[in-house]
């Protein structure tokens, strides 16, 4: 069930009113009925794979009890591992099979050994990259003591198979979400109000920004041997406000649907186009799965406390993973690589720590040192979004040649002129509102407070209404595919 559509329309309110008129002040029935939404959520697009969802549910739920009653260290340490094997396997199996098949062969057939393989016509269950993870962190954080095992079966199984966050993050930790299944929730008329908010800005970055991006991405991305350099600028530019527009478009949907049902869920997001380096920007783009491979994988390889190749090695390998999270293809692990390159001058220099504030703090315009960093950065990112979205490595190297080539200076091709212009301007207005709202967690947060009540609700139907002008060119959310 998309967010953007009518069938979530008409789902949310029907939730709500059940939540809080006939289960409020009975928890359980709350977490009943939280679980049961969910699964009709993500049933809506394939019901065969809730099997998944119940099954990592049940599997973790049971490990976390054992670990908790085994003292014994080598058999704590299987219990992990089957968690692993389990959750992993899965994903795997369903996201990576036919990708390393098909390497597999290639190898082979490389050294002059051919050999068959059998491909399967395997559908990637949507979200299973990011519920996995945060049954993941539960079972992890068991193992290590962190975290309390719980002994409630409905509040685990909400706390999987939250709705709002099921199928794109923010990926959760048990020990911030969970807690949240276990307290009396009271409806609060602020805190949904600005849950209604979040979800309005939400949205507007999906239909507006987003999917009016896309339609521009797509076409010149899919036919890039058609257009000349400074298009193909103008079709990288477009991904990398789509990309940003619609994950965390999606996110502040999630964070504002969850505060409807007294839940805080983590910043997702923290405005990551205005970073002054690449350090900064993965400190703010999707900061759930940075902050979980941190934890999870990084700081267990030794983080930065080894020596100059320790770290180095530590940030090729989380970068190359993430990268590889993202999807089973070359374009998503050279996307990883290339971060990891950005990211090396930083460490070896000690300067990835440089930027934890945010930009121009309480002034109006950044300096003129801030200003060229965020240029720079945001050029770097704009060049590894390229690999991201291409469709191989080919595609890819193509694509940026041709940027690099004397046509870069021609002017752009385009047939539909108004709708690009009109795409460009949302752009500029998008970027002027986050720039003022970019010390809020997202850009409208206090913007309307501060406003006079007819200027706050007539900023707000004018969003509502370039939400509906804008919703014909609907597309489905990119992370969706991951």
């Amino acid at each position: 069930m998309l967010f953007n559509s009518i069938d979530f329309a008409v789902f949310l309110p029907i939730v709500f009113i059940l939540y809080w008129y006939f289960a409020n002040n009975n928890l359980k029935l709350q977490n009943v009925l939280i679980v049961l939404a969910s699964y009709i959520f993500y049933g809506w697009w394939d019901w065969r794979f809730l099997s998944l969802i119940l099954f990592s549910t049940v599997v973790d739920y049971l490990i976390g009890i054992a670990l908790e009653k085994e003292e014994n260290t080598r058999k704590r340490k299987i219990f992990l591992w089957v968690s692993l094997a389990v959750n992993l396997g899965l994903l795997g199996f369903f996201k990576y099979y036919n990708f390393f098949l098909d390497n597999f062969i290639s190898a082979f057939s490389f050294f002059g050994h051919p050999v068959q393989g059998r491909f399967l016509n395997i559908i990637l269950p949507v979200g299973i990259s990011f519920y996995t993870f945060q049954t993941l962190s539960y079972s992890i954080d068991v193992y290590r003591r962190k975290l309390e095992p719980t002994k409630n079966f409905i509040a685990f199984a909400a706390f999987v198979s939250f709705f709002p966050q099921l199928v794109a993050g923010p990926i959760e930790r048990a020990s911030h979400l969970l807690p949240q299944f276990y307290r009396k929730r009271k409806f609060k008329y602020d805190k949904a109000v600005d849950g209604m908010r979040q979800i309005l800005w939400g949205l507007f970055k999906k239909v507006v920004i987003a999917d009016n991006c896309a339609e521009f991405a797509n076409q010149i991305f899919n036919n890039s041997q058609d257009y000349n350099g400074s298009t193909l600028v103008l079709g990288a530019i477009f991904f990398t406000f789509q990309i940003y527009g619609d994950f965390s478009g999606y996110s502040d949907i999630a964070i504002g649907t969850s505060r409807l049902f007294g839940f805080d869920l983590m910043q997702n997001f923290n405005f990551p186009y205005f970073s002054r380096d690449i350090a900064e920007f993965w400190r703010r783009w999707h900061i759930s799965l940075s902050t979980w491979f941190r934890d999870y994988l990084y700081i267990p390889l030794g983080g930065s406390r080894g020596g100059t190749v320790m770290k180095v090695r530590n940030t090729f390998i989380i970068f190359i993973v993430s990268g590889f999270w993202h999807g089973a293809n070359w374009t998503f692990i050279v996307w990883g690589l290339l971060n990891a390159i950005y990211f090396l001058p930083l460490l070896l220099t000690k300067n990835n720590r440089n930027h934890l504030d945010v930009v121009a703090k309480g002034k109006y315009l950044p300096s003129i040192k801030e200003f060229f960093l965020m240029g720079l950065t945001f050029c770097l990112t704009v060049l590894a979004w390229i690999f991201f979205r291409a469709e191989n490595i080919g595609h890819a190297i193509s694509y940026i040649s041709k940027i690099f080539s004397s046509t870069i200076f021609s002017l752009p091709e385009n047939h539909k002129e108004i709708s690009l212009i009109f795409t460009l301007l949302t752009i500029v207005l998008f970027l002027f509102v986050e720039w003022i709202g970019r010390e809020n967690k997202y850009a409208i947060e206090n913007l309307a407070l501060k406003m006079n009540s007819t200027f706050r609700y007539s900023m707000y139907c004018t969003i509502a209404i370039l939400i509906i002008l804008c919703s014909g060119s609907e597309q489905q959310f990119i992370y969706f595919q991951f």
